[in-house]
């Protein structure tokens, strides 16, 4: 009896054991087992015709398993292959440099990131691609510098209504930029907390900038906009009819996005809703 009890209690173990392991570790395990074969066949058969098939199985794996860095690794060597101007293609210059970015970012690379975009430039330079591969680029360098608090922003245009505006000239006083657009509806509704904010702080020392990404074809409906709205701060409008300036220069992908600038000149706050606007600028503008 004593006997069949332990050889229970060992089958009893035995079967707890196998059903210990959880899904995702049984596939971690696998991806670990697939990546060191495909590893071992790269190397004993570096010219194979399917190499392309095995480096893009190993690069599954290493998403699977964690390894970020041996993803960067593949997609550094596939980026620096590629040369500069003409001989590069220009959709996989696209590519692997939006894959480097995203991993790079990602596994907190970013002084890595902007060498690397600083050479996709040089190698966009002379390409057929050039201007759409330049302007795609500069975007991720400017999502890269994204403004955060602590930053100081340079603002420096002349307004849809011709008033001269200099953000640094504004030091002082507290200034919101607000990126908005009259076909935006989340930025639509924001606009009655900035005028009430603006109505009430304004004499105080309390001014708003914006930024509106209209296109240009809509000037004279953004105009009509303001007026009927009674809009009364400066607006910044692309009349070249290319990307406004200002979202490109600081990586601005989504309306409606403000920036809360103190009276030394730094962001104090970035993307303030409803009420949090009119408290915090309260908050600030007494100091």
């Amino acid at each position: 009896m004593k006997t069949t009890i332990t050889n229970l209690s060992f089958s009893i173990a035995i079967c707890s054991s196998l059903f210990a392991t959880t899904a995702e570790e049984i596939i971690i395990k696998h991806a670990v087992a697939t990546a060191a074969e495909l590893e071992a066949y790269i190397k004993d058969n570096p010219s194979a015709p399917d190499k392309s098939r095995a480096v893009r199985g190993l690069l599954t794996s290493y998403n699977t398993t964690g390894e970020h860095q041996k993803r960067i690794d593949i997609f550094q060597a596939k980026f620096d292959a590629l040369g500069s101007g003409a001989q590069a293609h220009s959709m996989h210059l696209f590519s692997y440099t939006n894959s480097l970015y995203t991993l790079m970012t990602k596994n907190g690379q970013e002084a890595e990131a902007a060498i690397m975009l600083k050479n996709a430039l040089k190698k966009a330079s002379g390409n057929e691609k050039e201007e759409w591969l330049t302007e795609t680029i500069t975007g991720l360098q400017a999502r890269l510098n994204k403004p955060k608090v602590g930053d100081t922003l340079e603002m420096k245009f002349t307004s849809l209504q011709g008033e001269e505006i200099d953000l640094a000239a504004m030091k002082g006083k507290v200034v919101l930029i607000d990126f908005w657009a009259t076909w935006c509806g989340p930025c639509i509704a924001e606009l009655p907390h900035v005028k009430k904010a603006y109505d009430t702080y304004h004499a105080q020392g309390f001014e708003v900038i914006g930024v509106a990404i209209d296109k240009k074809e809509d000037k004279e409906k953004l105009i009509s906009f303001i007026e009927k709205r009674k809009l009364p701060w400066p607006q910044h409008f692309e009349e070249s009819g290319k990307a406004n300036r200002f979202m490109t220069q600081y990586g601005v992908t989504q309306i409606p996005t403000t920036y809360l600038v103190g009276k030394d000149g730094k962001i104090i706050a970035t993307n303030l809703r409803g009420d949090n606007l009119e408290k915090t600028v309260d908050k600030h503008i007494a100091k």
